[in-house]
């Protein structure tokens, strides 16, 4: 494994996280009733970053966001798109 891919693997490790985590937290904002949630442009924005996969897990674990159909469609399909992309870039 070359260094480039060493990062890329570990960037994605580390946002995957990240996105887990949102989605976590936000669902335990929306169980309290809290005024302060995250914002669905944030939630969006790092699974299209690269952690569809850690916030799709999430959305499916926590039952969090799966009626909202930005999330539902939108995540699966960035899913998809990173993991064509990946192999798109393995086969280079």
């Amino acid at each position: 494994m070359s260094p480039i891919e060493k990062l890329i693997a570990a960037y994605l490790v580390i946002i995957n996280i990240y996105a887990f985590a949102l989605m976590r937290i936000d669902k335990i904002r929306a169980v309290k009733d809290r005024r302060h949630r995250i914002p669905e442009r944030k939630l969006l924005g790092t699974s299209a970053s690269g952690g569809s996969l850690g916030a799709f897990i999430a959305m499916r674990m926590f039952r969090h966001k799966t009626k909202h159909p930005a999330f539902a469609a939108g995540i699966p399909i960035m899913l998809i798109v990173h993991i064509v992309i990946l192999i798109w870039l393995e086969s280079l």
